[in-house]
Order: structure tokens, then sequence, then C-alpha cells
């Protein structure tokens, strides 16, 4: 830890390693630094003193036959398979272990659920007290789980920027960490450049040509960035993808600014990145600048093209998403599908949160299910089954 800096994403003023949230000098982003060093091995992160077994999720191939709109080479990195359901995991791991190491007593985190759910389990773990602040409306599922790890879940009225807020307050009137993940705990941002490491890896160091990632804030799209630019050689065009509900970064790019602005109300049922970035719309604007540098493009799907993709994921692939984990995917079948990505490019689409998340939204969706008497015939199973027809005909 001794070798690790801060360095401001701006104004490039840098701190020694401590628990600081933002540049002391202009109010920038804070990243982690390791001057004169090679980026750190990823052995040296995924064994952190405080971990549940995250890291080192699959790359799958997508079946040809799912998808409405043909791609040669598509896969999913299944962050679902992570210890709480989440790529988050990866993130308050390396947040927290690097906190103990600062002498924090406890964790405060604000969350649209996902993030919430990581650090409860991780404080659980180290065996320290978690404040875990919500919006009110946050899915009951991820409420629940919560709420299981014995955190002390606090639901904060409105969208989540009053959440982010009422954390900030928290935070420092108790003293613990505060592990948001936003671009908040440059610790934990940094943690995240593994998944870039993993994709490079897992397909041989021929990296794909496009990688598409569910953006609130934007750290993972930091992660995949610094994780390739770690491992060198060609950086892949990243894609911001958000809700057309709530789309800051979006709406930025589409208009060419240099700045991202903060939204109003968010309205989409992927409350993963129902993010207005109120009060913090400078997370946005740094996500922006990486997806430009990256060659990459920001995009926004409807609701109704990430219930397809659920499905898609689901009844074509087995991989059981939550609406922000199947954003990625609607996002690719779009551009696929209007021309923008050639059909024989590589794809990555990052799935992020699991389904069991929030199941409510698969409660709403179609289903094939029969009712039979107990002393029915088989035919009337092996009907059914027949009027179904293949798998990619369930979505």
């Amino acid at each position: 830890m001794s070798a690790m800096i801060l360095s401001c994403v701006d104004c490039r003023a840098s701190y020694p390693a401590t628990l600081l949230y933002a540049c002391e000098a202009c109010g920038g982003i804070l990243e982690v630094a390791r001057p004169g060093a090679e980026p750190p091995a990823l052995e040296a992160l995924v064994a952190p003193a405080v971990t549940l077994g995250e890291c080192g999720t699959p790359l799958l191939a997508a079946r040809a036959a799912s998808l409405p709109t043909p791609a040669s080479a598509l896969w999913f990195k299944d962050e679902t398979r992570n210890p709480s359901g989440s790529f988050k995991d990866r993130l308050v791991s390396a947040a927290l272990t690097t906190a103990l190491a600062f002498g924090s007593k406890g964790l405060v985190c604000a969350s649209s659920g996902n993030a919430g759910a990581s650090a409860a389990a991780y404080a659980a773990r180290a065996g320290i007290p978690a404040v875990i602040l919500v919006p009110e409306r946050t899915p009951t599922e991820k409420m629940a789980q919560i709420a299981a790890y014995g955190a002390l879940l606090v639901k904060v009225a409105g969208h989540y920027s009053n959440s982010y807020a009422m954390a900030l307050a928290v935070a420092r009137e108790t003293g613990f960490v505060n592990v948001t993940t936003t671009f908040l705990n440059p610790y934990g941002t940094d943690a995240l450049r593994l998944v870039g490491h993993e994709i490079h890896d897992q397909l041989g160091g021929e990296g794909p040509d496009w990688v598409f990632v569910p953006t609130g804030s934007g750290p993972l799209v930091k992660g995949v960035f610094q994780g390739f630019a770690d491992r060198g050689g060609r950086m892949p065009r990243l894609v911001a993808v958000q809700a057309e509900g709530c789309a800051p970064i979006v709406k930025a790019f589409d208009e060419g600014a240099g700045e991202v602005e903060a939204w109003g109300e968010p309205k989409t049922i992927a409350s993963g990145i129902s993010d207005p970035l109120i009060g913090y719309a400078r997370d946005g604007t740094y996500t922006l600048r990486l997806v430009r540098e990256s060659g990459g493009c920001s995009i926004a799907v409807s609701d109704d093209e990430i219930r397809r993709a659920m499905g898609v994921l689901a009844a074509g692939n087995g991989i059981f998403a939550e609406p922000t984990g199947a954003s990625s995917l609607a996002a690719a079948q779009k551009m696929l599908a209007r021309g923008d990505i050639g059909p024989d490019e590589r794809i990555v689409c990052m799935v992020t949160g699991h389904g069991f998340k929030d199941f409510g939204i698969y409660r709403q969706m179609p289903v094939h299910e029969i009712r039979v008497e107990a002393d029915a015939p088989a035919s009337a199973v092996t009907r059914a089954l027949a009027e179904m027809g293949p798998p990619e005909r369930v979505v």
C-alpha cells in the first residue's frame, strides 16, 4: 500500500494514500497511481483480506440462434457469479480492505441496491457495522438482501442522488468509510481494472472490438478502460449504456458536449443505472471522456428493449439477469440492427447483476406454463412442449 498515491484525474495533484474522496485542490476525481511501478498483478487483488471469493467470472459465448440480430462473435461477461450477485463485490472488497488497513471501524454506502447488498455482505464478513442508504423505490428483493446481511437499511425519499448526499453526511458524522460505488472511493474503482484484465486474458489476448457497459456514474467503464490499458495492445471501443429514462451521459455525447449535466427524475425499470448524477455530474463527464478516448460511444435503450434482452439472456442463454444487467445486450442488439457494428466484429456485453435482485420484473413477463390434473395423460405435456417450439422462440 505504501507504493500507492492518489492522483487527481483533472489537475494531477497528488496525495499520500489515505481515505480521501476528492481532490483538495480542485474537487476532482481521485485515482490510485503507482509511480515507477508496473500495474498490480492479478493475484495481488483477487485475494484481499476481506473476500467472499469475488472475481474470475466466466466469459460465455452467446448462442447464435438466440440473437434477434446476428453477431458472429458475442460474449457475455457474467458478473452475476460474484458472491452477492453483482460486479459491485469487486469494488467493495478492495475499498473495504483498504479502509480497514487505514483503521476504519464501519462502512456507509449509498446504493440503488446492488452496491448496498455487496457492502452489507462484506461488512458482515469483516464483522463491522454497515449503514446502507437506498432510494425508497428500490426493488424489494435488493432491500431484503441488504437487510439479511444485518446492515442498517435506510430508505431515503426520492431518487438515488438523495441517498448519495445523505451517505456523505452520515460518513462525516460516524467516521465510517464511504464505499459508495460512484467514483467516490478510488481504491474500489481501481479494483475494477481486473475486469479488463480478465476479458483480455479470457480472449487469449485478442481483445474485443466493443465492450458494452451498463453505466450509472461510470466506474466500470473506467475499470475496463484501465484494465486494457494495463495489458497494452488495442483498446476496445467502450459503450456506456444508459436507460432512456435516465441518460445524462448519452445526452452529452449526442450533443457533442464537453461536460455532463445532471438528469431530472429517473424513470426506468433498470434501477441499477437510474442515477441522475445530481451533485456529482463530474463523474459522468469523466466517463464521457473515457468513452471518447476509446473511440466508443454512449447509447440509451428503452425499457421494452431491456425486457427483450432479459428474455434473450435467460431463455436463450441460461443467464438470469436483472434489467440493468441486460441493458448491455439491448444496446449491442440496437447498434447491430442499425448497422453501427459490423456482424463480424467482436463484442463483449457486461452482465452486471443477477435476476433474483429484481424478480418482480420477471413476474410481469410472459411465461410458458400449463396446469394439468394429477391423472392427466402425458400427452397434455408433450403437446404443450411442441407448441413452445425451440428455445429461441421463447424470447
